[in-house]
C-alpha cells in the first residue's frame, strides 16, 4: 500500500493495518494548496497564511493555530510535535507543566525561551491528542520547512519521537535516533534528538540521557558558529 492511499484512509478517520514488519509508507509530499508560493513567503505572510490554513481538517477542530514562538534569528530551534489543548487554548507552543520543564531545560544550558525559536510539526491541535496522520503532516510540512529556511538555526532540537521520526523522515526509533548529529532531509542543518518533556515528567530516570543530548547540541551549535 503506498503513503498516498494510507494517508488518504487516514484522513478519513479509518485505521490502516499494515503487514508486521512492512516498511512503513513514506510521508506525502505536501498538496499544492500549502506548497504553492510558501517558500517565498516572509514571516509576516506565513504567519498569515498558517492563520487561515484550511487544507485539513484540523482547522474545523481548533481554537486558533499554534504558529511558534521566539526569536527569528535564533541559532536553536526546538521542534516539537504538535499543539495540546492549553496550546490550542493559549496560542504558543510548550506550555504548561512540559513547558515549564522545557524552559528549565533550556536554562540548564544557559538560554531562555525568548533566545530559541519553538514551533510543531502541526500548526493545530489533533483532537485528543492523538499522533498526527501522514495526511496532516504532508499538509504542515512547508510551513515548517519555511520557518527554518527564514531562521537558518545552527541547531535544530527534536522533541519526542513523532517530532523526530517526520522531520528525519524515518520510523526509526528514538532510542536508536537519540546520541547522534543528523542532517535535515534536503538540507545540512544538524539535528539532534531528545526525549518530550512530557515524557521526562513521566519517566525522571530518563533525564540524564536529555543531559547528555544537550550537552550533544551544545557542541552542535558550537561546531556550526559563525
Amino acid at each position: 500500500m503506498d503513503g498516498r492511499r494510507v494517508a488518504y484512509l487516514q484522513a478519513m478517520g479509518l485505521d490502516v493495518w499494515l503487514e508486521r514488519g512492512a516498511p512503513v509508507p513514506a510521508w506525502p509530499e505536501a498538496t499544492p494548496s500549502t506548497a504553492g508560493g510558501v517558500m517565498a513567503l516572509d514571516w509576516a505572510g506565513l504567519e498569515a497564511r498558517v492563520r487561515g490554513c484550511r487544507d485539513c481538517e484540523l482547522h474545523r477542530t481548533r481554537t486558533q493555530t499554534v504558529f511558534g514562538v521566539g526569536n527569528r534569528r535564533a541559532r536553536w530551534m526546538i521542534v516539537g510535535e504538535a499543539p495540546g489543548a492549553e496550546e490550542d487554548r493559549q496560542g504558543e507552543p510548550f506550555v504548561g507543566r512540559a513547558g515549564r520543564l522545557l524552559d528549565a531545560m533550556l536554562r540548564a544550558i544557559g538560554l531562555t525561551r525568548e533566545e530559541v525559536y519553538i514551533a510543531n510539526i502541526l500548526k493545530c491541535r489533533p483532537p485528543d491528542n492523538r499522533d498526527p496522520r501522514p495526511a496532516e503532516v504532508g499538509h504542515c510540512q512547508d510551513y515548517l520547512r519555511r520557518q527554518v529556511d527564514l531562521i537558518s538555526p545552527a541547531v535544530i532540537l527534536a522533541v519526542g519521537r513523532v517530532a523526530a521520526q517526520n522531520l528525519l523522515e524515518t520510523d526509526t526509533t528514538i532510542g536508536r535516533l537519540r546520541g547522534a548529529v543528523h542532517r535535515l532531509p534536503g538540507t545540512d542543518l544538524p539535528v539532534v534528538v531528545t526525549y518530550h518533556p512530557a515524557y521526562l515528567l513521566r519517566a525522571p530516570a530518563e533525564k540524564g540521557r536529555a543531559w547528555a543530548d544537550l550537552k550533544l547540541a551544545c557542541r552542535t551549535a558550537q561546531d556550526n558558529a559563525g
